[in-house]
C-alpha cells in the first residue's frame, strides 16, 4: 500500500479503520477465535506508516 498518494484525510480513515480492526483482534485473540496470529502485528504497523506519513505531510 502506498501512503504517499493518499490524500490526510484518507490516512485519518485508514488509522480509524485499523485501529477499530485491532481492536476486533484483540478480543477474537482473547476468545481463541483468531488464526492469523501475524495480522496483529501487520495491523500496527500499518498504522505506524500511516501516522507517520500523516505527521510528514503536517510538516
Amino acid at each position: 500500500m502506498d501512503f504517499k498518494t493518499k490524500t490526510t484525510e484518507e490516512l485519518r480513515r485508514l488509522v480509524a479503520d485499523n485501529k477499530g480492526k485491532l481492536k476486533a483482534f484483540r478480543f477474537a485473540t482473547a476468545g481463541s477465535k483468531t488464526r492469523n496470529v501475524k495480522e496483529g502485528k501487520n495491523l500496527r504497523k500499518e498504522i505506524a506508516r500511516a501516522l507517520t506519513e500523516l505527521k510528514q505531510k503536517k510538516a
